[in-house]
């Protein structure tokens, strides 16, 4: 099992890429993007998210 750690690190590192995406695309949501469906930068994001709340487990959340 990973260190909680590896799993922020990569959140924090999936955020900026998503940010800067945003940014690249002057928008301040996938949501108005005409790319959102698919797009994997998101993909990755929604990912990394995941796995930031659950420590790498399926099922529920760490809180």
């Amino acid at each position: 099992m990973q260190d909680n750690s590896e799993y922020e690190a990569r959140l924090d590192e999936t955020i900026k890429i998503l940010q800067e995406c945003q940014e690249e695309k002057n928008v301040t949501s996938c949501y108005v993007c005409e790319k959102c469906i698919g797009c994997e930068i998101r993909t990755k994001y929604i990912r990394s998210v995941y796995e930031s709340m659950s420590k790498g487990e399926t099922g529920g959340f760490d809180f």
